[in-house]
């Protein structure tokens, strides 16, 4: 490991070196600083494969990234607005960007730089993305109030639905399922019925706008994030899907609007867990069904934490608004979780880790 280390090292100040840096000697210098991804604030990221990462953002780029290496893959200029959403279809090369210009993209990493289908039809920034299981159909959602389900390989808009004040923030397929999960600014959460293109559930309103959502693998539960200010609202929910509206806990602690929150997958042995990001520039790990935080990692001066990627149970990447991407480690840790790099933990029994940024 130590080799390792070292070698990473060694890249990052040959990259500091060619933007004209000096290595430092801070506790900030045990971060690896690969090339960045991108220029400016990072809205998205998302997983291709064990190795490649794919991020969009103020740029208008989207960019697949080996976060292993530490080395850009592909950048694909299509977009003319920023990047809001990438999504890709598992055990694939397929990937999926909306954006604020209205339009979802798709490309194929194996298929040259050009994207492969475009979806056109909302008249508002695009802001919910997915796939249904057998890869056939695509779900987009959009602050101009429509959800639509469109066919990918003729790029055919074969559903439309319009609902007043649903202001889409994102959107889930139930794994195995029928069912599309959706958040909303007017601070409800959806449930579709893909087939029928029909809302069949819709949750007690929260207080605050929802900002995000995630499906457990299993496909039973759901977990939702809020807007908020100053420690009101901020809030996680976990919800019972099998149950439509029930409520099993809240993960409370942020300061600022919780803009993520993620299913991690569950260590060997170990406990599920529930990852979320905020605006507060931290990140925090949680007990999935006892809502104890686990561990806090605050990234000073980082901006907006606005999206997480879960690679595995112990890795996850992470998208900022001013310091770009970061390769997050999670271990077992002492009672006091431990950091490298700029920030500081939280009490917990994590040891959350930077181990890169890009």
């Amino acid at each position: 490991m130590g080799k390792l280390q070292s070698k990473f090292r060694k890249r990052s100040e040959l990259y500091r070196a060619s933007q004209g840096e000096k290595p430092d000697n801070t506790f900030d210098s045990q971060v690896v600083q690969y090339e960045p991804a991108h220029q400016g604030s990072i809205n998205t990221v998302t997983n291709l494969s064990p190795d490649l990462c794919v991020s969009g953002g103020s740029d208008q780029a989207v960019v697949v990234y080996d976060w292993k290496q530490g080395r850009m893959c592909q950048s694909f200029q299509g977009h003319n607005r920023e990047v809001t959403k990438v999504l890709c279809f598992p055990g694939s090369t397929w990937i999926f960007s909306a954006s604020r210009d209205k339009t979802v993209l798709m490309w194929d990493l194996n298929q040259g730089d050009e994207p492969i289908q475009e979806f056109c039809g909302h008249e508002l920034v695009v802001n919910g993305l997915a796939i249904s299981p057998d890869g056939r159909k695509l779900c987009t959602g959009s602050r101009d109030n429509w959800m639509c389900r469109w066919d990918i390989e003729s790029a055919k808009c074969e559903q439309r639905h319009n609902i007043s004040r649903n202001l889409v923030t994102h959107v889930c397929w139930v794994p195995g399922s029928s069912s599309i999960v959706q958040t909303s600014e007017d601070k409800t959460i959806r449930v579709w019925d893909s087939r029928t293109w029909q809302v069949t559930n819709t949750f007690p309103a929260k207080q605050y706008i929802q900002t995000h959502c995630d499906v457990s693998p299993n496909g039973n539960y759901l977990v939702s994030s809020s807007n908020g200010f100053g420690g009101q609202g901020c809030e996680s929910t976990l919800w019972d899907l099998r149950q439509p509206g029930c409520k099993v806990v809240e993960y409370r602690g942020h300061l600022q609007t919780t803009a993520c929150c993620m299913f991690l997958p569950t260590p060997p042995g170990g406990t599920a867990r529930v990852a979320t990001s905020s605006h507060d520039s931290s990140m925090k790990i949680w007990d999935q069904n006892t809502a104890v935080c686990l561990g806090t990692l605050s990234l000073d001066g980082a901006g907006p934490l606005v999206s997480l990627a879960p690679t595995d149970s112990t890795n996850l990447l992470c998208a900022s608004f001013n310091t770009g991407l970061h390769h997050i480690q999670v271990g077992q840790g002492s009672n006091q979780a431990q950091v490298s790099g700029a920030g500081s933990g939280g009490t917990g029994s994590l040891d959350i880790r930077i181990v890169a940024r890009f």
